[in-house]
């Protein structure tokens, strides 16, 4: 069975100590082998280590994620699925109509909660 390999900026599940949940981490660095070593929690910005036995599976909200709506209003923690850019998390509400989402490339920022004139 071949072990699965990573690289930096992929996303992984991991439970964050200082958040005190389970979410999505980005990959911040891996050994030459493939494997991570550190990630970092987009919410609280922590970086953190990487045990091996942890699991790094989609969650399954991610799978049943609605799709984008640009009308509908998001808080954190909410899993969205992009036509663009696929699954994502929002991770932090910037203003009343602007929401920061974790997809498995980057970050980005969305609009959200526009009134449809």
């Amino acid at each position: 069975m071949e072990k699965e390999t990573f690289r930096v900026g992929d996303r992984v599940e991991k439970l964050c100590v200082v958040c005190g949940e389970e979410r999505g981490h980005v990959v911040a660095s891996v050994t030459k082998s493939g494997r991570i070593s550190r990630v970092s929690c987009p919410q609280c910005g922590t970086r953190s280590s990487f045990k091996s036995g942890t699991r790094t599976s989609e969650r399954a909200s991610m799978k049943a994620s609605a799709p984008y709506d640009w009308t509908r209003t998001y808080r954190t923690g909410q899993t969205l699925l992009h036509p663009t850019y696929g699954p994502g998390e929002v991770v932090a509400v910037i203003e009343p109509q602007k929401i920061d989402v974790l997809f498995n490339d980057r970050m980005r920022r969305l609009i959200h909660s526009r009134i449809q004139a």
